[in-house]
């Protein structure tokens, strides 16, 4: 602009230095030549200088317009970048990637295949690596298979609704609820597969947009080959979200249905084991009323007790059966089981089953009963105690203070657990049975040869009868109500006393009936009381082991009790 001016400035001094040399006639017409040639100028000027500045104003906008840009374009790039982060696990991009890999491998397979066709003549080395390229593309695609059809492979199709028991027992309410779970579990799974692949589609949507604002801002060959990538991956990804929702309608009431089907088998159940309760509350009240109505007639605890286990194996039993006909269907595939079993676990179980049959034989004979004294035999170990219980396989026993503890164990107090089928095998002695609560005891005392042994005998019978009168009575009676169960013989109550001669003198055997419970202590009552009364005698003396020596001359070798014995006579020789 300065220099438009200075060129105007030194064109005026021309002018006027010339406008000297012309004529003053010519002066008014050059003038006005001058001042037009110097407004043409000026307006040159004037227009070249509104021109520049346009420009310079053109170039300002174009300098503001790229910064904008620039900034848009960097703000674009920030977020696709955070979509793509997002995205960047997303196992429904992964399994699509490996669906593109399938196409792909389908299409190098179909190229390779043409080439085989059209190179029949070639040689025999390129034949072979054709050949094995198309294999490891077959097992490339087998590996992939699943893609074929789907651009999410198997999540295209819901999880697999798994055939569900039926409930026959409580027992299976349990796994009912456990494959409800199950069941909701896959629903729920599958539910939010749809909403995965939404979601998805969702951002794919937005990444799209954001490349086409992107590529309008700055038209390059990445940016487009990007867009043409999401708009095939966005309208794959369109096609799965139809097939699966609509899949996941028709799986949702399918599994509502089966749900449906299992609430309805669990509600029977449930009605069942109330019902069955109830029976069995019933039955329970009802053996309850049996005892107490039984417990009046019964004076003995120990008939009482028994009755009442067999009360209780009654009602065990009833409750058994119940329990089976209510939750075995086909009770003939039962009986045929247990007939193929019943071989092998009547071995293997032998001892079981024989107590159970040892029970039955006691509870239906009474042979052995509760309160009874029993002693039991086996492998040289005796034991003697009272019967505190008889359970389905064994008999329980206290051992007591007897004479067996005193002669053989040399301890007591213990408590005895006996098998049942020992009543089979081995000897069992019962001290009262059939109410028979007395047993012989005898007591046996040695006395001397020399001693007066009938005198010994009316002392020891004496005081035997003394002692055991009150048992003597009570035995008797219950004899004879034996008699009605029992061919009984010889049934003497009275104390016997027995003599016998044995090594070391005379033995007085007396045997007296004495309560099975207190045999012990009515022995030791008695038995001093006869040795006190034999001592007391002066022609009975008590026999023990001793020796003699005799110091006489050998025509009197025998002693002095043989010193008036007359000598016997010579035996003429008989012969024969």
């Amino acid at each position: 602009m300065l220099k438009n001016l200075l060129l105007i400035f030194i064109f005026t001094i021309t002018v006027f230095a010339e406008s000297e040399v012309v004529d003053k006639k010519d002066k008014a017409e050059v003038k006005k030549i001058e001042q037009n040639i110097i407004k043409e100028k000026f307006n040159e000027a004037q227009i070249e200088l509104k021109e520049k500045e346009k420009k310079e104003l053109e170039e300002k906008k174009k300098k503001e317009i790229n910064i904008q840009n620039l900034a848009k374009i960097e703000s674009l790039l920030e977020k696709i970048k955070k979509i793509e982060l997002g995205l960047k696990n997303n196992i429904l991009l992964k399994r699509y990637s490996n669906y593109l890999s399938y196409r792909k491998i389908s299409t190098e397979l179909a190229i390779l295949k043409r080439s085989l066709t059209n190179k029949k003549n070639a040689e025999e080395e390129q034949v072979y690596q054709l050949h094995n390229k198309i294999r490891v593309k077959e097992n490339e695609l087998e590996l992939i298979e699943e893609y074929k059809g789907s651009p999410i492979g198997g999540f295209i199709n819901p999880p697999e609704i798994e055939a569900y028991d039926h409930i026959s027992n409580p027992f299976g309410i349990i796994n009912a609820l456990s494959q409800i779970k199950k069941l909701e579990d896959s629903k729920n799974q599958f539910k939010n597969r749809e909403e995965d692949i939404s979601d998805l589609t969702i951002k794919l949507d937005e990444e799209l947009f954001l490349y086409l604002e992107l590529f309008n801002l700055e038209q390059r060959s990445d940016y487009k080959e990007k867009i043409t990538f999401l708009d095939k991956q966005k309208k794959d990804f369109n096609m799965v979200l139809e097939i699966v929702s609509t899949t996941e309608e028709v799986y949702t009431r399918k599994i509502e249905q089966v749900i449906l089907e299992i609430k309805n088998q669990i509600s029977q159940q449930v009605e069942k084991v109330l019902f069955i309760f109830i029976i069995l509350l019933v039955l329970a009240f009802v053996s309850f009323l049996v005892k107490l109505a039984l417990k009046k007639y019964f004076s003995q605890n120990e008939s009482y007790y028994m009755t009442n286990k067999i009360i209780n194996f009654t009602v065990v039993f009833l409750i058994v059966m119940i329990l089976m006909f209510s939750y075995i269907d086909n009770v003939s595939y039962l009986v045929t089981i247990l007939g193929f079993a019943s071989a092998g676990i009547a071995i293997a179980l032998k001892d079981w089953f024989m107590s159970i049959f040892g029970w039955m034989v006691m509870v239906t004979s009474g042979s052995i009963q509760v309160g009874d004294r029993i002693k039991v035999s086996r492998s040289g170990v005796q034991a003697v105690g009272d019967v505190l219980d008889i359970s389905l396989f064994k008999i329980t026993i206290r051992e007591d203070i007897t004479y067996t503890s005193y002669t053989v164990n040399r301890r007591t107090g213990r408590i005895f657990f006996i098998p049942n089928n020992y009543i089979f095998s081995e000897m069992i002695a019962n001290y009262t049975h059939s109410g028979l609560r007395t047993v012989w005891d005898g007591i046996d005392i040695t006395i001397t040869f020399d001693s007066n042994y009938k005198k010994a005998q009316k002392i020891s019978r004496d005081i035997l009868k003394h002692y055991s009168k009150g048992y003597t009575d009570i035995t008797r009676k219950q004899l004879s109500k034996m008699r009605s169960k029992y061919q009984l013989r010889a049934t003497g109550v009275e104390p016997r006393v027995f003599t016998f001669v044995e090594s070391y003198g005379i033995v007085i055997s007396g045997w007296y009936l004495t309560n099975s419970y207190a045999a012990l202590q009515l022995r030791s009552t008695m038995s001093p009381e006869i040795l006190e009364a034999f001592m007391k005698e002066d022609d009975i003396h008590i026999a023990y082991p001793t020796q003699q020596i005799n110091m006489n001359n050998t025509e009197n070798h025998y002693g002095p009790s043989r010193s008036n014995r007359p000598k016997p006579e010579d035996l003429e020789d008989i012969e024969g």
